[in-house]
């Protein structure tokens, strides 16, 4: 547990460093000073500095003695709140502790009585006690909760040393995974622990604790006012918090919250509890409350802001609703703007909705606030990779790597961008070193295979498949090893380390041809697949149509005019992310996030072509439709319904040409997007008034040339392409396969849906044109080869 002593007496220390005339206040030039010095690889322009001194002078304006400058009282705030890093900054200036004092002594171990353990402790109590506990506004108020919390720190010292002599107390090194980057105290900011304490909660111990604990609480509830018992609860709640003692941390934070409903401090900390033990969305709640009691508090509470919108922001995070996230980050960083963590957040929550270059400006700012912050250079590089600046993206990750050597983050992802890059012997060293730090890390394993291969370590390669496969049983490895054996069936050149690559030709779309009417067309197959991946990854295809046709008909949107004056029910794009949430709410709040960063990239760009943070919501829906779940039939009504549900075109049964042509521009401008948007502006200033009834829109919609025809081929794509041909695999990427094949009727070779929408075909076969059959299933290929052989024998007869 940290001390009470030494965290004060470092920023005592550098005050008294930078304190130059010794008259108590640190002025604007001594500030100037210890801003410049306590950030020594950092450049600063005057502009910068000023804008910097002016935010703290402003904010702190209750610690800042008119004639002296910023007190003391002040400084220590400024760390409380997260605006600069104590250890860092006393370690930047070679600051060092000296202690008088020795440590605390040691407490027999077989010791009954708290009483007399209370009395061997008591004066070393100054060592001993967490800062929190003499923070002047959120420690400990009476002197009779000292006495509780020495008596608890004395239970849990004797639990920890039973269960550590039975081996039941563990402690996992967290240093490896990324920093949440939360605000885990009101007082003074710690840093997160880590080691991750481990407690047995099933033996005799811990029962006896437990039993010990509720007399203590007994006591705070015995106190004399409710003022103490408040101190009493609160300050057992932050012990046990200290000692990751979470679930019994919470239930006096509740207690708390009873005792005392509009104090901000017990809904964050147990937002904060809730948070550590997995329960987001009631950590969600106690946020809300806590920034409710803030606001309401007026100044008093204003400094806490900041941290209760960061953890606001990374509650809802781990719901996975990144874009309101950001929206209580931003806020954070407005109300601070020296608060590194929150810029850190929103622009990691901003790489996750694919707002890349956003990302980058927000991360840029933590890490020059921050130099050493290891986790920001890390989600940097990752925004840099996917805006294509690979090279700068490898210096980043590398930084991150040097500051943080076992990064699991960074070493991963920078594995994958070797693997983008083709350095496969770079991309299987960052993925050994992720092993080495998390052996189970299954999909490490499984990218360490892929580029062993990418290498012709073909035998490294099965070997770690093999191992994958030990720590999961996905269908997808079983599919890489039957893949690797095919590879080592036919090496078709010397150079096995890309086999596929040197077996394959890529023949010109006019020389592919169909045989029988149901063969899908290349092109077609390639612009259908590429929705199906957007289908997948957003997981539309399980959500119902119907569920957009009831979002309609319950939630009303108030109207608003868009920068053509035009009446719309625009929406914000975090509450989009709401309504999202309620279409999709059996998705796990990872694949959600996933869900919404697809929607944001493919769709919402389109639809939200100027920027401003809103989206048409009639007309987001009725692009959603023929992605969703239901009947092709169903789909296509309530797409029309959705643009009835639109302003001016609520008459109930027609829709203006003008809006349906617009519709069908943007639905293939998002669904296929080698036609572009340009001809969109031209819809403008179209003063077509006329009306379009619902039959003449399916006319509309079903055009396979200016509509969106390629519905067909979509439904086939959905209701297929599990379809497994038993032990064929495709006679390019030699991989089995899965959905439709398609057989060449001379040369009688087979390609999977991909290699037959990209057009490649094996080397061998020298051909001008190859004609392909589909086939669903393999019944049907089996079905027509009977006939053949049937035909066959009568011609011979």
């Amino acid at each position: 547990m940290a001390t009470r002593g030494p965290r004060s007496e470092k920023v005592h220390r550098i005050f008294n460093q930078f304190d130059a005339n010794r008259d108590g206040g640190l002025n604007r030039e001594e500030m100037a000073c210890l801003v410049v010095a306590v950030n020594p690889r950092v450049k600063f322009s005057d502009e910068q500095i000023n804008a910097i001194l002016d935010e703290v002078f402003r904010t702190y304006s209750d610690f800042i003695d008119d004639e002296k400058g910023l007190t003391y009282d002040g400084l220590l705030r400024t760390y409380d709140d997260g605006a600069g890093d104590v250890d860092r900054d006393f370690d930047a200036l070679g600051l060092e502790l000296n202690f008088d004092d020795k440590a605390p002594s040691m407490v027999a171990e077989d010791s009954s009585s708290i009483v007399d353990e209370r009395m061997a402790v008591e004066t070393q109590r100054k060592q001993r006690t967490a800062a929190w506990a003499v923070s002047p506004n959120h420690g400990v108020v009476f002197d009779d909760t000292w006495k509780i919390v020495d008596d608890l720190e004395i239970l849990v010292k004797r639990l920890k040393t039973k269960q550590a002599k039975d081996g039941k107390f563990k402690c996992e090194n967290f240093d490896a995974y990324s920093d949440a980057g939360w605000s885990r105290e009101l007082g003074p900011s710690a840093e997160i622990s880590e080691k991750r304490v481990i407690w047995d909660e099933s033996g005799h111990d811990f029962a006896v604790f437990l039993k010990e604990l509720g007399g203590l609480r007994a006591r705070a509830d015995v106190a004399r006012s409710r003022e103490e018992a408040f101190d009493g609860h609160m300050a057992i709640g932050r012990v046990l918090y200290e000692h990751q003692l979470f679930k019994e941390a919470l239930v006096s934070f509740k207690r708390a919250c009873e005792l005392q409903p509009v104090d901000v401090r017990p809904h964050f900390r147990a937002g904060n509890c809730l948070y550590v033990l997995g329960r987001h969305k009631d950590a969600k709640d106690e946020f809300l409350l806590a920034l409710e009691s803030a606001e309401a508090g007026g100044h008093q509470w204003a400094y806490l802001l900041p941290q209760i919108y960061v953890n606001l922001g990374i509650a809802l995070e781990g719901e996975g609703m990144a874009l309101s996230a950001c929206e209580y980050y931003r806020e954070a960083a407005i109300l601070c703007p020296t608060h590194f963590r929150a810029l850190k957040l929103l622009g990691s929550a901003l790489f996750g909705v694919g707002e890349y270059r956003a990302a980058v400006k927000a991360l840029e700012e933590a890490i020059f606030m921050k130099p050493d912050y290891a986790d920001a250079h890390c989600d940097l590089a990752s925004a840099l990779h996917a805006m294509g600046e690979d090279e700068r993206a490898i210096e980043v990750f590398q930084r991150a790597i040097d500051l943080k050597p076992g990064h699991i983050d960074a070493l991963y992802n920078l594995g994958g961008l070797y693997m983008d890059l083709g350095r496969f012997q770079r991309a299987s060293e960052m993925y050994t070193r992720v092993l080495a730090v998390w052996p189970n890390h299954w999909r490490a394993q499984l990218n360490k295979a892929v580029s062993l291969l990418g290498t012709g370590e073909t035998e490294e390669a099965k070997r770690a498949l093999k191992e994958a496969l030990k720590l999961t049983n996905r269908v997808e490895l079983h599919d890489a090893i039957s893949h690797l054996k095919q590879l080592q069936k036919k090496k078709t050149k010397p150079n096995v380390g890309v086999p596929e690559e040197s077996a394959y030709v890529i023949v010109e779309p006019s020389k592919f041809k169909t045989v029988g009417e149901k063969t899908t067309v290349r092109q077609e197959l390639s612009n259908a697949l590429q929705i199906r991946a957007l289908q997948r990854v957003t997981r539309l295809s399980r959500c119902d149509v119907e569920l957009l046709k009831k979002e309609m008909s319950e939630h009303d949107v108030p109207l608003s005019y868009s920068d053509r004056g035009v009446p719309e029910k625009s929406i914000r794009k975090p509450s989009l992310e709401e309504i999202l949430r309620r279409l999709l709410s059996f998705l796990k709040p990872e694949a959600f996030q996933g869900a919404v960063k697809a929607i944001n990239e493919r769709i919402l760009s389109v639809l939200d072509e100027s920027g401003s943070g809103r989206v048409d919501l009639g007309m987001l829906y009725a692009i959603l439709a023929p992605i969703c779940g239901g009947s092709p039939e169903r789909r296509k009504r309530v797409a029309f319904d959705a643009l009835l549900w639109r302003p001016m075109n609520e008459d109930g049964a027609n829709v203006k040409k003008v809006d349906a042509t617009l519709y069908i521009k943007l639905l293939r401008a998002v669904y296929v997007p080698s036609q572009g948007v340009s001809e969109l502006l031209e819809l403008h200033g179209d003063s077509d008034t006329s009306m379009v009834s619902f039959s003449e829109f399916l006319v509309m919609f079903d055009d396979p040339d200016w509509g969106f025809g390629i519905m067909p081929t979509l439904v086939k794509l959905e209701t297929g392409d599990r379809n497994r041909h038993g032990n064929t695999v495709c006679s390019v990427c030699r991989y089995p396969i899965i959905g439709s094949r398609f057989k060449e009727v001379k040369s009688h070779f087979s390609l999977c849906n991909q290699c037959y929408s990209e057009g490649k075909v094996p080397s061998t076969f020298k051909q001008g044109v190859f004609k392909f059959k589909e086939y669903g299933r393999e019944t049907e290929a089996i079905k027509d080869k009977c006939m053949f052989f049937s035909l066959h024998s009568r011609t011979e007869k």
